[in-house]
Formats: structure tokens, sequence, C-alpha cells
């Protein structure tokens, strides 16, 4: 089992229009503030964070209970008084069938503390967390032969690729930047990701490595994805190919 936080910026639509039109620069900086203190907090308890939209994000939360909650939804509302924010938590085998209880459990209203508007259930045996840590192989070369910007537009058709044919086994996969996704993907073998990989280059010169990594929570699931990432390229350099790794944390 693996337990999600969807955390929300609510009315945030609304809000920007009262900045007047001259706003986007605001807003950016605003953003860019508000995800690094949801990821500083999240991640102080272990966990990660990815961003869905800019007024939304994900977390992977195992090991959280409530209080762990309402002490990040304290900490935020001292940091950004005239927001409010909401989290809804829902656990599932899968990360989509996690967010899948998370979105029903928000729209039945079942709040857990209603100060502090925190939604869903907590899953004492949401104890492990499957991540994939994807990148472009020797993306500098293609950037011999591409633009900066047509770079980036091949980047995000790849991004786009991969959500599509992950959510097809309930795995959610995110843009971290760069030439980087990152997949919450509980419940898929290395087989299945190596069919998603060769699905989504085929018919073109790139190629992807994925990294996989096991942990009982977020932020040590990403940190043995990173490194069978990183061994990926310590293999290659010993002459060694191989584009799928896994690490699993004991």
């Amino acid at each position: 089992m693996i337990q999600l936080t969807i955390i929300r910026i609510e009315g945030y639509g609304q809000w920007t229009l009262t900045l007047g039109s001259d706003r986007e620069a605001q807003l950016q900086m605003l953003q860019a503030r508000i995800y690094h203190d949801v990821q500083r907090l999240f991640s102080e308890r272990e966990s990660i964070v990815f961003f869905n939209r800019f007024d939304e994000y994900f977390a992977i939360t195992n090991g959280l209970g409530v209080d762990d909650h309402l002490h990040i939804q304290h900490e935020l509302t001292k940091l950004y008084d005239n927001m409010l924010m909401s989290m809804t938590i829902g656990a599932g085998k899968t990360a989509f069938e996690a967010n899948l209880n998370a979105y029903r459990t928000r729209k039945e209203g079942r709040m857990l503390d209603g100060n502090s508007r925190i939604f869903g259930s907590v899953q004492p045996q949401a104890d492990v967390a499957q991540i994939m840590h994807i990148d472009i192989d020797s993306s500098a070369k293609v950037g011999n032969w591409l633009s900066p910007y047509e770079l980036t537009a091949l980047v995000m058709k790849i991004y786009s690729r991969l959500a599509e044919e992950f959510l097809k086994h309930d795995s959610l996969a995110f843009f971290l930047g760069g030439d980087n996704v990152m997949v919450i993907s509980n419940g898929m073998s290395k087989e299945q990701a190596d069919v998603v990989l060769k699905k989504v280059t085929a018919g073109n010169d790139i190629k992807l490595n994925c990294g996989i990594g096991i942990g009982k929570t977020g932020r040590r699931a990403a940190e043995a994805a990173t490194k069978a990432l990183d061994t990926i390229r310590d293999l290659r350099e010993e002459g060694k190919i191989q584009t799928i790794y896994e690490i699993q944390c004991p």
C-alpha cells in the first residue's frame, strides 16, 4: 500500500485576479516559494512532493499521520496567511488507486480535521513506495542537433507519452525539469517498465534510462531510484549497457 496526499491552494484562480493584470511575474515568484516550502516541510518527514499543477501538489506520505499533516498545514498557514490550503489523503495498492481514493473522499467531504481542511483517511499499512527515475540517454548529444527550445519540445513530448502509457498501469508520472521524469509506480515490474520505454521511443533515435527505487517512504524510494539511475551511468562508463536498474532500500 502507498499513501498519497494531494495539497491544493483553494480559490487560487479567483485570488490571482485581485492582483491586477500585471501579476504574472509576482505569481511565478510566489509559486516557486510555495513549492519550496511545501517540499521542505514534507521532506523533513521523509516524504517527497511532485508538481501536479502550480496550485496543486502530490506527496508520497507513507508513515505520516493526521498530526504530521496538521503541523505542516500550520507552518504553511504561518507563511501564507492570505491563502487557504487543503490536504486530501488517500491510500491504495497503486498510485492511481490512492489518487482515486483521495479524490472520492474529497468529493464526499470526509474531513479528518475541519479547521485545517484535511480530508481523507490515514492508512498505517501504507509502507512501500516504488519510484522510477527516467531520463534521456545522452541528452547533451541530442542538444548538438536540436536548439534549446526544440529539445524542450521533444522532452515534453516524451513526458506526455510516458504519462499516458504509465497511467495504463495505474502509475503516475511527474516532470522534474531538464530531461527527468519520476513515476510513482507501485505494482509495476521491470519488464513492464521496459515495454513502456520501448513503446514511447519506438520510431526515433531516443533511448531512455530508468532507475527503479523501492523504499518504505517516498524520500527513500526517490533516493534509491536516483542511485539506480546513477548506477546505469557508471556501468555505461565501464562499457556495460543496461537501461533499467533497480535498488531496494533495506
